[in-house]
């Protein structure tokens, strides 16, 4: 049931994503490096953004590892990580600010992340799913009528993952374009401090458009190999 281009398709885009992985962590302790003239950390515009549109529900923590920033609308908690929570860098107010655009987004019912906060778990129940197919086709139970059915649900999960990637692209660059016209309206960053910034948001946002187009990729390829099965 998986065949070789499934191996193609999957070393081609480990590798894309990668490089361009490689490059925001490049860009982003590049950015690390080059401080911001007003002297904030990371937590203090992040803060600052969420008082400047009204979120007082909204708790700023400092989470664990590196490049781990992200905000979780189900306690409403904005994570930042240490580099970031600390920093008072180009990047770290990038990403501090990127983070708030989700939370504006929460607070403002932005339809996209409401989508795919309900996809998520949707998601996670057919990567179990798939989990479980490739282990029916390793012990040979892809056979026959058996293995059509098995083919249907894979192409069927993988659509499921194509569908909460590209859905997630709107919603990260939503959350870039809030974050950089709010730091630029704010006096906060201009100039080249609010270029270093897009710059940095810009590579991050990358590394999302990578995994949706593997993820597109191999859908259509599953979803070719079920229909050419049929038509045999």
């Amino acid at each position: 049931m998986v065949g070789l281009g499934y191996w193609v398709v999957l070393g081609v885009f480990t590798v894309i994503g990668m490089v361009v992985g490689n490059r925001l962590k490049s860009k982003f302790a590049h950015y690390s490096r080059i401080g911001i003239q007003n002297g904030m950390t990371g937590r203090e515009i992040a803060e600052k953004m969420l008082q400047h549109y009204r979120i007082h529900d909204v708790q700023i923590v400092m989470g664990q590892g590196f490049l781990t920033d992200h905000y979780n609308p189900a306690n409403k908690t904005v994570a930042l990580s240490p580099e970031v929570y600390n920093g008072r860098t180009i990047a770290a107010a990038a990403v501090a600010a990127h983070e708030c655009g989700h939370a504006v987004q929460h607070n403002t019912a932005y339809s996209m992340l409401t989508l795919r906060s309900r996809l998520v778990p949707v998601v996670q129940f057919s990567a179990n799913i798939q989990q479980f197919l490739f282990m029916a086709t390793v012990f040979g139970m892809g056979a026959g009528m058996g293995g059509n059915l098995l083919m249907m649900i894979l192409v069927a999960t993988f659509g499921l993952t194509a569908l909460f990637s590209l859905v997630t692209l709107p919603v990260e660059f939503d959350a870039s374009n809030r974050a950089l016209a709010w730091l630029d309206n704010s006096g906060f960053m201009r100039g080249d401090e609010h270029d270093g910034a897009k710059d940095a948001l810009w590579w991050a946002a990358m590394t999302y458009v990578a995994q949706a187009l593997g993820a597109l990729v191999m859908f259509l390829y599953f979803l070719l190999r079920f229909l050419g099965s049929n038509n045999d």
